[in-house]
């Protein structure tokens, strides 16, 4: 299953470091960040998990749910959750997925269907391609997708970026240039008028025919 951005998340049901769930419904009203590793007890990864758990507030903050999957059972989880603490001073709190199974990592298009049917034996070159993020919205559709080399610690501050992004398009029906962050300018998109334009916004400007810029509307 080739997985797009606009496309319905997959469900599924699986176990979790915080009991079972079913993904749909844990999600709810809220957005939420699934991200995905290779094995546990690896550097870099270790790192990523705690980076993720030093950013709890920022998430919560824009109603976004975290959640962990690597293609390991869940009482591994519990173990990886010391040594996270130690490398990087932050307690996991959000839940970890146990895909021992690989059913989630080949439903979500990180591994093939004839991977096999078990994580026992696999090592993290075997699960290179476990390596994702996806934003995925509350209306459940994909809202975005990042696949990393193993070798390449994942920057959360630009899924928060990205995040503050989707959420303002959502809501303002804006888009924003390279390189933006909060405070600065936006785009308006092309499925807004001029008219509408200073309707809605008040005034922008006309860079070219099709590029109008405008300052960044309330959240």
């Amino acid at each position: 299953m080739t997985l797009r951005i606009n496309q319905t998340a997959p469900d599924f049901t699986a176990e979790t470091t915080q009991g079972p769930i079913s993904f749909h419904d844990w999600i709810g009203d809220s957005w939420a960040v699934l991200f995905s590793h290779p094995k546990n007890f690896t550097p870099v990864c270790t790192t990523e998990l705690g980076a993720m758990a030093g950013l709890d507030e920022e998430f919560r903050k824009r109603n976004v749910k975290v959640i962990g999957i690597s293609v390991d059972p869940v009482d591994s989880h519990f173990k990886w959750k010391a040594d996270i603490k130690t490398a990087t001073g932050f307690d996991v709190e959000y839940p970890l997925i146990g895909d021992k199974d690989l059913k989630v990592a080949k439903l979500y298009d990180m591994l093939p269907e004839d991977a096999g049917t078990s994580s026992e034996g696999r090592t993290p070159a075997d699960n290179a391609t476990v390596r994702s993020v996806y934003v995925i919205g509350p209306d459940k559709k994909i809202k975005l997708i990042l696949t990393y080399p193993m070798t390449t610690g994942r920057n959360f501050e630009e899924i928060l970026r990205t995040i503050d992004s989707i959420q303002l398009t959502a809501k303002h029906q804006v888009a924003t240039p390279a390189n933006w962050k909060q405070g600065d300018d936006v785009i308006i998109t092309a499925a807004v008028s001029n008219e509408d334009a200073v309707k809605r916004f008040g005034s922008y400007d006309t860079v070219l025919p099709y590029l109008r810029k405008t300052k960044q509307p309330a959240a």
